[in-house]
């Protein structure tokens, strides 16, 4: 595999567990960190069955064996898990994603719980209105919204690429209609006020491009679009004008969380006090202990609400 077989590979016979075992090594050698859980993956995706099915079947075909090997290169090359499979697990969804929009990370899913803990009750008579910012396939919007019955749900992004991705997500995924795609781009005030009436929002999630233009990304990194990685020099050029916006559209005592960097925890902050428009804005940690996200919460600016735009209507 990957120009290099294992030496016993011609041998190795056509069960599950022996080629996975043949794939876990060969894909260890290529670097790829939890090779073994990779080649279960890949094993139950080739075969179409659970991963804990694959125990159940005794044989692959040479047609299977060959595309699982296939694979298997393909990963060993550098060629994302997710491009392979065409499948992302994020939180209680299982997202389509590819060539064109970013994947969505695990740590991301942190933003997910956050706003399940911060989003009052959702048996409330009134619809909770969010709205996910540089959705890209759709997670934080098609998460929530799983996981809040009550939550209305509109999902921004200016990628045509990333829209595909997204429609077909909302498409196959979005629950009874509650989720609303537009194109717009997040740091244009015009278009994002032709989309959302001022204080008209509950709670804004983003998880925008933030990587630094100068910083070193890994390999798999360089399968994202470019325009969901990279967030100018300093990994503020979309999240510094797009608070504006969010403090605009906010409801008094809506809340925001933005995604960044692991080294501009700082500048969210700061930008959002220099808004002078939020209250208790902290800075949250992964699991890994790194800067993940910063959360505030709306606290002056246009009291009630107005829901003129017939896609945020409860």
């Amino acid at each position: 595999m990957s120009g290099q077989p294992a030496p016993d590979a011609p041998d190795t016979p056509d069960t599950p567990v022996r080629l996975m075992r043949w794939a876990a090594r060969d894909l260890a050698r290529h670097g790829i960190d939890s090779a073994d859980t990779e080649a279960r993956r890949l094993m139950a995706h080739v075969l179409g069955v659970d991963v804990g099915r694959l125990l159940l079947v005794d044989h692959v075909e040479p047609a299977r064996r060959a595309e699982f090997e296939a694979a298997v290169d393909r990963r060993a090359a550098g060629v994302p898990l997710q491009h392979i499979t065409g499948r992302v697990g994020f939180g209680t969804v299982e997202l389509a994603v590819g060539p064109g929009v970013f994947i969505p990370r695990p740590e991301t899913e942190l933003i997910v719980e956050w706003a399940l803990r911060r989003l009052p009750s959702p048996q409330r008579r009134a619809p909770l209105r969010i709205v996910d910012l540089c959705s890209g396939s759709g997670a934080l919007a098609l998460a929530i919204a799983h996981r809040l019955p009550a939550a209305e749900v509109v999902a921004v992004e200016v990628d045509d690429a990333a829209l595909t991705w997204l429609r077909r997500n909302v498409e196959r995924l979005g629950p009874a209609g509650r989720v609303h795609v537009h194109r717009a781009d997040v740091t244009d005030h015009d278009a994002m006020s032709a989309l959302f009436d001022d204080a008209s929002v509950d709670l804004v999630v983003s998880n925008p491009p933030y990587v630094p233009t100068t910083a070193t990304v890994g390999a798999e990194v360089a399968h994202d679009p470019d325009l969901a990685v990279y967030g100018g020099p300093d990994g503020m050029q979309v999240i510094t004008p797009m608070i504006a916006g969010i403090a605009r559209v906010l409801a008094p005592g809506g809340s925001v969380a933005i995604e960044h960097d692991d080294t501009t925890a700082g500048l969210v902050v700061q930008e959002l006090r220099d808004a002078g428009v939020f209250a208790d804005i902290e800075s949250h940690r992964d699991l890994a202990g790194r800067p993940r996200f910063v959360t505030a919460v709306r606290s002056t600016g246009v009291s009630g609400r107005s829901v003129a735009n017939p896609d945020m209507r409860g």
